[in-house]
């Protein structure tokens, strides 16, 4: 792992449950080598501006050590830096989309490049959760809408989610990122937008048995027009997202036991 001399300051706009708090951190010398890895393709690096990996790894709260479930790498722009974050006490488990077969040749490109010794892919039928280990944290981002898409496989995203919270440790974490859409979103347009409500997300995961820890609005823009798709020039790669931090309660555990 490479070092840094010094961390990159910035300010990460946080959403805890009970109100709207802006907090300046510091990243983790960590997460500021992992981004500054000169390994990371050029296409990753020009993303960075618009999809600010330092804070997304910051709020979901990955460290070094941890066993990481990646749900639809999509090549790997994300996995890169986690593999980075979590370091060789740790692993990255992605889980592609059978049916995305671009993306998964990137992906075992990338777990077979030298560089990512600690990372493992699978293809499988879309929805599927199934991990080796227990897991610390569960990862999607921009892609939980697309579990609403027939045309990529059918999925029942109650049984998704429940797959989730028993693939995670008690107190594991269950991070989703994804595009706002306009208030009362049908599946349909959830379809043609690309997009999906926060609160539905939020009602569906938490149905789940998950707590809604907080809420970070690093990638909230109030300028994104919802009624376009994702895809639209005026605002893709600009779009206004949210990103949400659920927590399988460690309570769980003590429930189970106790009912035996």
């Amino acid at each position: 792992m490479r070092r840094v001399l010094m961390a990159v300051a910035l300010c990460a706009a946080l959403a805890p449950i009970g109100g709207v708090v802006a907090e300046s951190a510091g990243v983790p010398a960590r997460i500021a080598a992992a981004i500054a890895d000169p390994t990371r393709p050029a296409a990753d690096r020009s993303s960075d501006a618009n999809r600010k990996p330092a804070e997304t790894l910051l709020f979901a709260g990955v460290k070094p050590g941890m066993v990481v479930g990646e749900f639809y790498p999509g090549g790997g722009y994300f996995t890169r830096l986690l593999s980075d974050v979590v370091g060789p006490k740790g692993h990255v488990y992605g889980i592609e989309n059978s049916v995305w077969r671009s993306s998964f040749k990137a992906d075992q490109a990338l777990a077979a490049d030298g560089n990512h010794a600690n990372v493992s892919m699978e293809a499988a039928a879309f929805g599927t959760v199934r991990f080796p280990k227990p897991l610390d944290l569960a990862w999607v981002t921009q892609n939980y809408h697309d579990l609403k898409i027939a045309e990529y496989g059918v999925v029942d995203t109650a049984a998704f989610n429940r797959g989730v919270f028993a693939s995670l440790k008690p107190g594991g974490i269950f991070f989703v990122l994804d595009h706002e859409a306009p208030a009362g979103t049908d599946l349909a347009g959830i379809v043609r937008l690309h997009r999906i409500e926060k609160t539905q997300v939020i009602r569906e995961v938490t149905a789940a048995g998950f707590r809604l820890e907080a809420e970070g609005t690093f990638l909230h823009r109030p300028g994104d027009d919802h009624s376009l798709p994702i895809f639209d020039k005026k605002v893709q790669g600009l779009t206004d997202q949210y990103a949400l931090r659920f927590v399988k309660p460690r309570a769980a555990a003590h429930r189970r036991h106790a009912s035996r």
